[in-house]
């Protein structure tokens, strides 16, 4: 332990519109559209014969998302039922052609707005982060918005306008539109195609989709820009014999009236010899603009060249003697299990050095900014660190500017991972567990049968909420009664013989735990053959006392992280930890000791066996936490990395416990 050298210190001529749909029967493009709750919809009359699967095929919309705006349309279909059908980006080209040339610039001016796709677990607010508006710009741009917001959604957000004092820092967003390209889009700002991968590190093959939001850097944010699709340069036509305009225009795929337009003497009729000047677009005139758009594309399913490394420095960067709330002590046992996770990478080979800053008190940043201009810091390979969000952001822009990668161990609120590609966050996101978790949950019990049990504090009420749309979504039932004295009696004509039966309550609370498992304990001992689960939340981990009624029911809890201290390497840990420190793990939950050694093993793994761009690989590394599960993904094209493994653990009838990672 000794040795370890420490210091405190991303020519197409199609269309934008022109998306290709398969007919259905006689369905004839919708004539109309509406705005309800600040989203648009096709008003569409049902034809005969028409059923939910081939108008969700000819509008390009889920089946689930034409229920949900039209909840009788789960019944069945009747001709004339008027459906309200969602416009996305991907069936606008539908709308009728007299409205068809307003649209069309609706949908490609973004230089004031542009469209983001809801995903799963998205909320208004970390949206609103990820673009760096606020929450009242979304509401005010999507009124509905504020009512709540479902997956497949798609959002009207402001571009961002706040110019930084950084030139390279200016960008604005793109919402790519369909038929668009990485070449099309780096010419429509006039910039070169690695520039725009550059801006988006998560961008590749399969992340450039129709609809994905993608960061364009940009020194001018006030500059109205065209799409390159209809960028135009004026050429000089020598009229010949016998041509007319509307052949003229057609070779040259513009419109009679674009000519009209930039030729007034055409008032007085065509003539042989006259010239005119014709607003062509670039893209049909470019030089070898066929070439240089699939050389271009190809970037996309390029890696970048990850550098190996000789001797991995690794810089610690905690507040060490900052002891309010007695956080010094945590951060001391944090440090003591990322030692040991230093000492087993040396003792497999590694050549490393570690770099150990205490870098001062929450906001007051002025030792961690000196520290920042020092060249030490400059050679690191990795950085762990910061506490408060004002060491985070300062530490952020010191490895974004020097291209460091840098990992956070413990904030799960800060809004630098949203938009610095460098970071990873390894303490995970809580709405974002509880829709991982929501999801795993279909996976394990979709044939259970599932009974709810509210009780009056509800502090579930999220996740209950979002668990309960989800199973409505599959098709699965459930059923939902009070937490009451006679619960015994109220659930025994619920539970179903010869099935899984899995009780949730609505609440983590322990007192209700331990009201619930009485009132269970009941109806087990009236009938023993009935299988009853119970399934519940990261907290019970820490009611010792009722692990013993866990067995009883088979409980499956999900969490974050978890310590199974009957497995072989977290007895082996426990005792090293013992062995160096001369004293045991502090009763935390999550164990600061462990957080630090999983962390240290995770990350200098990551760095050792895959270089400097480990990103490329972050779902590859070769390692077995002991506490937290790690599956790391990137939550924008150009932001970083958010840790978003899960566990199901399973309390068995036998006294064992089964810790299942769910995060793939």
């Amino acid at each position: 332990m000794h040795n370890i050298f420490c210091i405190i210190k991303i020519l197409t001529l199609t269309l934008l519109l022109g998306i290709v749909f398969q007919p259905v029967q006689a369905q004839n493009s919708p004539s109309e559209t509406v705005t309800v709750n600040g989203q648009r919809f096709f008003k569409y009359a049902v034809k005969s014969g028409e059923g939910l699967y081939a108008i969700s095929r000819f509008f390009s919309v889920p089946i689930t998302e034409i229920i949900r705006n039209n909840p009788g349309a789960k019944a069945g279909l009747k001709n004339g039922q008027e459906l309200l059908i969602p416009v996305t980006v991907e069936n606008e080209g539908l709308i009728s052609s007299s409205a068809g040339s307003s649209v069309q610039r609706e949908l490609m001016d973004q230089n004031n707005t542009f469209r983001h796709t809801v995903s799963k677990g998205e909320t208004v607010y970390s949206i609103s982060k990820m673009y760096q508006t606020t929450v009242g710009e979304v509401n005010r741009y999507n009124p509905g918005a504020s009512e709540g917001i479902t997956e497949g959604q798609i959002l009207t957000i402001p571009q961002r306008r706040v110019i930084s004092e950084t030139k390279e820092e200016n960008y604005r967003y793109h919402t790519i539109l369909s038929g668009e390209t990485l070449y099309s889009v780096s010419r429509t700002y006039s910039l070169k195609a690695e520039d725009v991968m550059l801006a988006n590190p998560g961008l590749s093959a399969e992340t450039f989709r129709t609809g994905k939001t993608i960061r364009i850097p940009f020194f001018e944010s006030y500059e109205v820009i065209t799409p390159y699709e209809t960028q135009t340069t004026n050429i000089v036509h020598k009229v010949q014999n016998k041509e007319t305009l509307y052949s003229i225009a057609r070779n040259y795929q513009v419109e009679v009236s674009d000519i009209e337009r930039m030729n007034p003497m055409l008032g007085g009729g065509l003539k042989a010899n006259m010239e005119l000047i014709i607003p062509v677009k670039k893209s049909l005139v470019e030089k070898d603009s066929r070439v240089t758009e699939k050389e271009t594309n190809r970037l996309l399913a390029q890696n970048i060249v990850s550098k190996k490394v000789d001797v991995m420095k690794v810089g610690l960067l905690l507040p060490f003697l900052d002891e309010t709330g007695r956080g010094h002590i945590r951060l001391q046992e944090y440090y003591e299990g990322f030692l040991l996770a230093v000492e087993a990478m040396k003792n497999s080979g590694v050549n490393l050095e570690l770099y150990v800053f205490e870098i001062g008190k929450g906001d007051d940043t002025s030792k961690l900014e000196s520290l920042l201009e020092t060249m030490e810091m400059r050679s690191l390979h990795l950085i762990i660190g910061g506490v408060s969000d004002a060491q985070i952001r300062l530490i952020s822009d010191f490895s974004k500017a020097n291209n460091i990668k840098y990992v956070i161990p413990f904030s799960q609120s800060n809004d630098e991972v949203l938009n610095n590609g460098n970071i990873f966050q390894v303490n995970p996101i809580a709405s974002a567990t509880q829709t991982k978790a929501s999801s795993a949950f279909i996976n394990t019990f979709r044939n259970a049968n599932i009974i709810f049990v509210t009780e009056e504090q509800n502090n579930k009420k999220e996740f209950i909420s979002e668990l309960q749309h989800d199973l409505r979504e599959n098709h699965i039932k459930f059923e939902t009664i009070s937490l009451t004295g006679t619960l015994n009696s109220a659930i025994v004509p619920l539970l179903r013989s010869g099935n899984e039966n899995v009780i949730i309550p609505t609440s983590a609370d322990s007192n209700t735990l331990r009201q619930l498992i009485t009132e269970l304990k009941e109806v087990r001992e009236a009938d023993s053959s009935t299988i009853i689960r119970l399934f519940g939340y990261p907290e019970w981990q820490t009611y010792t006392e009722q692990i013993g009624d866990f067995h009883l029911f088979g409980t499956y809890i999900f969490t974050p992280f978890f310590i199974n201290k009957t497995d072989s390497d977290t007895e082996a840990f426990i005792s090293n930890f013992s062995k160096w420190y001369g004293r045991n793990l502090m009763e935390t939950h999550p164990s600061y000791g462990m957080w630090g050694y999983d962390t240290g093993i995770f990350f200098m793994t990551a760095l050792n066996r895959f270089g400097t761009h480990f990103e490329q690989a972050i779902q590859k590394v070769p390692t077995n936490s002991l506490q937290f599960a790690f599956h790391f993904e990137r939550m924008n094209n150009w932001g970083g990395f958010i840790n978003n493994g899960l566990y199901f653990v399973y309390y068995d009838t036998n006294g064992g416990i089964i810790k299942t990672d769910q995060s793939r």
